[in-house]
């Protein structure tokens, strides 16, 4: 077995998941439970990392995620776009001097205001692997989608749709949420959402979703698939793709595959990327980077 070198910890806001990583990029071992960093009271992060390092072995730890937010352990400054890995080796806070750094996220600031922390080192891991070429759109669905461009190996500008989030608002906290109760499926309804949001009418669309089942005109039960469409295929169709584009997408099977058909219904591409691979790709690459200094 090869020998432990490092331990990455993918730290987000309500889960976090460590690896350990042997000197020739094999994964050891990997722990997975939901103490992410609103989980964790201040002060305890010193305390979790020993943990993990009793469990996992006695050697550096690099941190990303929301770990590096100003809820988490310390706030790691932004790097700015045009970032590549260099970029992040550069703004890393080292915590525990030698023994425990946490990565920074990427700032756009090129006339509109967005951040990221954790996605960029999936994207940048996406590329160093040759999962993705050094110039490409990359997705990456989720709670906050990320649309992130590419360019030389580098991110140089990204964007960030509140998708996943506005679709759980609606389901808990709005008028439509007795209808949005039914699981949501890449089926017909849908695809019948896809449709619906070449309209460019989104907010006028969702409050007709909850008059056609009022009415007798549509089903209940499609209404969540249908009102996922919706709002996927608007969030997609916001980014301009080009006609025969390719869109590389990091996400889990089932959301993945939601994106997916929304890519193809623009007439691009989509690519299904392991997300979990292209973060240890990129974190196996930072810690090189760092060890070769």
């Amino acid at each position: 077995m090869s020998e432990l070198a490092f331990i990455a910890i993918d730290w987000g806001t309500t889960n976090r998941r460590a690896y350990a990583i042997a000197s020739d990029g094999a994964v050891i071992q990997t722990l997975r439970d939901d103490k992410g960093v609103l989980s964790v009271a201040a002060g305890s992060f010193v305390g979790e990392v020993a943990k993990i390092r009793k469990r996992l072995g006695d050697v550096p730890v690099l941190c990303a995620g929301m770990v590096g937010s100003t809820r988490g352990w310390v706030e790691a400054p932004y790097a700015q776009c045009p970032a590549g890995i260099d970029a992040l080796v550069e703004r890393l806070v080292w915590v525990e001097p030698g023994r425990t750094a946490i990565i920074p996220g990427v700032a756009q600031l090129h006339g509109r205001c967005d951040v990221m922390r954790g996605e960029e080192v999936q994207v940048l891991g996406a590329v160093v692997s040759g999962m993705a070429p050094g110039d490409a759109l990359l997705c990456q669905p989720g709670t906050h989608s990320k649309w992130v461009r590419m360019k030389h190996g580098q991110i140089a500008d990204f964007r960030t749709a509140m998708t996943g989030e506005m679709f759980a608002l609606l389901r808990n906290h709005s008028l439509l949420g007795d209808f949005l109760k039914a699981d949501v499926v890449a089926g017909p309804a849908f695809q019948e959402g896809l449709e619906l949001a070449t309209d460019n009418h989104l907010l006028s669309d969702l409050f007709g979703e909850r008059a056609a089942v009022v009415l007798g005109q549509r089903d209940v039960d499609d209404t969540a698939s249908r009102v996922s469409g919706l709002l996927i295929g608007s969030d997609v169709r916001d980014q301009v793709i080009a006609a025969g584009g390719t869109v590389y997408i990091l996400a889990d099977q089932a959301l993945g595959a939601l994106y997916a058909a929304a890519v193809t219904a623009t007439g691009a591409r989509p690519v299904m990327l392991d997300s979990h691979a292209a973060f240890l790709a990129g974190i196996t690459a930072i810690w090189d980077t760092i060890d070769g200094h």
